[in-house]
């Protein structure tokens, strides 16, 4: 296939998926709910009572992300009452701008501080301020105030019951594509993994972009938790659910394999440049596993597309006749290190097959469906206290400085928009309302994406203007922007910036003839809007992440810790899995993807705000490498059966929970000296350690070639010990070393 053939077959499929995704649905039901009561209001006379339910629907739409159909609906009846109470309170904001101000402070933080209870109290609190903003904007000459408040209600019912006939018409559509996308990540996910085995790849990049595909591997992982787990089971769909939910736990295992198989790349690389031949075959295999799980998303409920297992069982069996004539020509050792990496992907393998299976629609008398009154205790509630409130007002609160810093833009940028000769002051507001967010780099790259967005629309709507003369065709050219801008506004925020600059100017047009006024004040209202987002979030009381890092860093210690204590029970206790164990396993993995979110965020701040870089990144991978060894350590002792727990055991896996302990410490500032000094004893208990287990790895291999499960088990469970003892040293070193904040 030629290059330009590739690249239209690539785009095509690009527009396809496009228009299949949920993203394009919601805003192609939220052009119907604003379109639709603004035409028949015209039609019928009533324009203004169109034009309120217009607006209601569309402040109320934010709430409709991707999660449980209960929890949009909470959202969107929310933001509807909110946008109704804020109308109604805008609508006597019309005075003097001095005695406006203040109120509008006061409102603008109050209902930006609703953020406290999570993300999607966020997006309600997102309709509100634009309620808040667009009040100023629109004042009702036909309606009284208390009669538009109340249509603006009304049009958040409205869009709700658009929302309910959608998902009616469609319930599995947001469930397919978020594993659609979850197949996606995994697959790079393994393929970036596949990379990493190659010597001569860039490691560091390949860390670097694993973490981050960890991160964006948890947030799917969350929101199919609350899709699959929370929603209604409903007679129709009720098995579909199950099944679903019964492949999301493979990918969720797929990637927690990973995780818990780190690879020791120094002796990889030592037994790779001895036997070549293994890069070449380890990475074919792992990168065909990673292109059917490609194939899976691509073929969706399409069985006859789903790949065959013929190509990778072909693979497996090449790697087993090269592992075959490898024990005369390698030591016991690294034997076992090479056939450890085989079964390792051996169960990566079995969880597409099952995957494939599920896909197939076998027989449900052989399938084993979960307990979903287990499986909630997975889902992290959110907790609605109003004493969250109370905690929150504070300056060490994020959230409070947020709300605070938005509140004091605002006023400035309506003190601007009324004591300078700007057309449409509101416009500064919503640009401002848009782009200032929590943290430092998403404000400044939604900054810069919003004025290139606003130019490119603008320069796009000056050529076009000259063209067409046609009220008609702007009113349709506006509709279809408006409908492309919303569809994109998480996907790539600057070319939705660029369809909404082309809405509104095609709006303006059919009401004033004057367009090209109206593209210069857009692009001036929104520069002005985004320098004073960009100067609040640099100046005025900014939070910078290199103040929590170690609030992060602590929680993931914590999590880890207490993994560990679960770890080290089971393997003493052995029986059945407790509930405890996994929801433990699944908390140290949230917490380490938390904190590498963390991390990354730091990373987009200025240079001068970036303390203690370095070891902080060291620290972020030593958590990473950590929660990696508990998850291979953990893998191992529930898929195999293992010997009685040992006193040195007990012991090794004390002094490692001790170091955590003096981690924390030192983290909180408490005691950190004398924590420090402790662990140059430890450092001598781990060289003791080291020598001992080598004694006892030797005796073991003396008669372990009879039994190799024996052997693998002392080789990887005190491999993994003297890991997690040495990577606690390395963390509690590095701890003590990070100023206190």
């Amino acid at each position: 296939m030629s290059t330009v053939a590739l690249f239209v077959s690539e785009n095509f499929k690009e527009l396809q998926q496009f228009l299949k995704s949920t993203s394009f649905s919601r805003a192609i039901l939220m052009g119907i709910a604003v379109t639709l009561p603004i035409v028949l209001g015209i039609q019928l006379g009533y324009f203004e009572i169109g034009l309120a339910l217009c607006f209601g629907a569309f402040w109320s739409s934010p709430s409709d992300v991707s999660g449980s159909f209960q929890h949009k609906k909470t959202g969107i009846l929310i933001s509807a009452a909110l946008v109704m109470v804020v109308s109604f309170i805008g609508g006597y904001l019309h005075y003097e701008t001095w005695l406006s101000l203040p109120v509008l402070g006061i409102l603008a933080f109050g209902i930006a501080f609703i953020s406290v209870y999570g993300f999607r109290a966020s997006l309600i609190s997102f309709s509100g301020l634009l309620a808040l903003v667009l009040s100023f904007a629109h004042d009702s000459e036909e309606l009284k105030i208390y009669q538009y408040a109340l249509l603006i209600g009304v049009g958040g019912l409205w869009y709700l019951l658009l929302a309910k006939i959608w998902h009616r018409l469609n319930p599995k559509a947001e469930t397919e594509e978020l594993l659609s996308e979850t197949y996606v990540l995994t697959a790079e996910f393994i393929e970036t993994r596949g990379k990493l085995v190659d010597p001569h790849g860039d490691r560091e990049k390949l860390q670097s972009k694993l973490l981050k595909l960890q991160s964006e591997l948890t947030e799917n992982h969350a929101t199919l938790r609350e899709i699959l787990i929370l929603s209604k089971k409903t007679s129709g769909w009720s098995n579909y659910q199950d099944k679903r939910l019964l492949i999301f736990v493979q990918l969720v295992e797929m990637m927690e394999t990973a995780i818990a198989n780190p690879v020791n790349y120094s002796r990889m690389d030592k037994l790779f440049n001895a036997h070549p031949q293994y890069i070449r075959l380890f990475q074919n295999l792992i990168f065909k596993m990673s292109h059917q799980l490609h194939m899976i998303s691509e073929a969706g409920n399409d069985r006859k597309k789903l790949p065959k297992n013929d190509n990778l069982s072909q693979c497996f069996e090449d790697i087993r006749l090269e592992i075959a004539a490898l024990p005369e020509t390698l030591d016991y050792e690294e034997y076992l290190m090479i056939q450890n990496l085989l079964e390792y992907q051996e169960k990566q393998f079995k969880k597409i097959k099952r995957i494939k299976w599920l896909l197939d629609e076998p027989n449900l008398g052989e399938v084993d469906f979960i307990d979903r009154k287990v499986a909630k205790r997975f889902v992290a509630p959110q907790e609605y206290d109003p004493k969250l409130l109370v905690r929150n007002f504070s300056f060490k609160s994020t959230i409070f400085r947020h709300s605070l810093r938005l509140a004091v833009t605002v006023m400035i940028g309506y003190a601007l928009g009324s004591v300078f000769p700007l057309q449409n002051p509101y416009w500064i507001l919503l640009t401002i309302i848009v782009i200032m967010r929590p943290n430092y780099g998403l404000t400044k790259s939604r900054a810069k994406d919003r004025i290139i967005g606003t130019l490119i629309g603008g320069a796009i709507a000056v050529g076009m203007v000259y063209l067409i003369q046609n009220p008609y065709v702007y009113g349709a050219l506006g509709v279809v922007s408006l409908v492309i801008a919303f569809s994109m506004v998480q996907k790539n925020y600057k070319a939705s910036a660029t369809f909404v600059t082309l809405s509104v100017i095609f709006i303006y047009a059919i009401l004033q003839p004057d367009v090209l006024t109206v593209i210069k004040f857009r692009i001036l209202d929104t520069l002005v809007g985004a320098g004073l987002s960009y100067v609040a979030m640099r100046w005025l009381w900014p939070t910078w992440e290199f103040v929590d890092i170690n609030k992060s860093i602590e929680k993931s210690v914590k999590a880890n810790k207490d993994f560990l204590h679960k770890i080290s029970s089971y393997y003493q206790q052995k029986g059945n899995i407790p509930t405890v164990y996994n929801i433990a396993r699944k908390h140290a993995f949230l917490e380490t993807s938390n904190l590498n979110a963390a991390f990354q965020r730091m990373a987009q701040e200025p240079k001068s705000k970036q303390h203690d870089m370095d070891i902080n990144y060291e620290l972020v991978v030593l958590n990473h490498n950590f929660l990696a060894s508990l998850a291979s350590l953990s893998a191992y002792i529930q898929h195999h059966k293992t010997t009685e727990a040992s006193e040195r055991f007990k012991m090794v896996t004390k002094n490692i929970a001790e170091n955590l302990d003096k981690v924390l410490q030192c983290l909180n500032d408490k005691n950190c000296d004398s924590a420090l000094d402790a662990s140059e004893s430890d450092l001598l208990f781990e060289e003791q350690m080291l020598t001992s287990n080598s004694l006892a790895f030797k005796k073991l291999e003396t008669r372990g070639k009879q039994n190799l499960r024996n052997l693998q088990e002392a080789h990887l469970v005190w491999e993994q010990l003297q890991w997690l003892f040495s990577l606690s040293n390395k963390m509690l070193k590095l701890a003590a070393s990070v100023k206190q904040k």
